[in-house]
């Protein structure tokens, strides 16, 4: 049953990016300065929103952990994790792209790439810390404890383009920068069936991580004889 409602899911997740692909392809203009690798932002920002909701969720996640000592929420957290990192790096490549099209250039030491970059390296961390744990207790424990520490970064990602006035643009949304409303619309539409692909995903990595966990346990059992 519940592998059905992730296919349904899918389905319909699918459907509404192909419909926003072509509604932003050939119902809205290009955009006066940059022309058409604006249309780029309807991924980089959403993948952005999505990269950062997976990691307040695996904050939360890690604080319900220390809390009631819970494996689960360690299953949750590492999910979230996990698909947090990629829409992370959904959204520095996509930043890459639009910057070579625009600045002339892949990468520059900007402070809102540079703290990007280093918080996409602070969560890629939580999971080398992880593989280097095996008992699952302390493993969850020590997991939780970074997942918690690494969000302080987040919220200076987010606000970094407000607070320092350097090559990456003025935020279009929460900021001084303009949007047309057409544009604005399309942008969080688009957010719909990435959040949508980030929830199958999540469900998906839950389930590898109880049948992995129940394969552990029966190896435990089995080296105890």
């Amino acid at each position: 049953m519940r592998e059905r409602i992730l296919y349904g899911l899918g389905a319909v997740a699918a459907a509404l990016l192909v419909r926003n692909i072509w509604k932003l392809l050939t119902g809205l203009p290009d955009e006066a300065f940059q022309g058409a690798i604006f249309r780029i932002i309807f991924f980089h920002v959403p993948a952005a929103f999505t990269c950062f909701l997976c990691f307040f969720s695996a904050l939360i996640a890690g604080v319900a952990y220390l809390k009631s000592k819970n494996l689960k929420w360690d299953a949750f957290g590492v999910s979230v994790t996990e698909v947090g990192l990629a829409f992370g790096a959904a959204n520095l490549i996509s930043g890459m792209i639009w910057a070579r099209i625009i600045w002339g250039i892949w990468w520059t030491w900007d402070w809102r790439l540079t703290s990007m970059l280093i918080c996409w390296l602070l969560y890629a961390g939580y999971l080398v810390l992880r593989r280097a744990i095996e008992e699952p207790t302390e493993r969850a424990r020590l997991s939780a404890v970074m997942s918690i520490l690494s969000f302080s970064v987040v919220p200076f990602v987010f606000f970094s383009i407000k607070w320092f006035r350097t090559q990456h643009p003025q935020p279009v949304l929460f900021g001084d920068g303009k949007m047309d409303s057409g544009y604005r619309v399309m942008l969080y539409t688009n957010w719909i069936p990435l959040l949508m692909f980030a929830a199958i995903l999540v469900a998906v990595r839950m389930m590898q991580e109880r049948r992995q966990r129940e394969i552990d346990a029966l190896r435990r059992a089995a080296h105890a004889f």
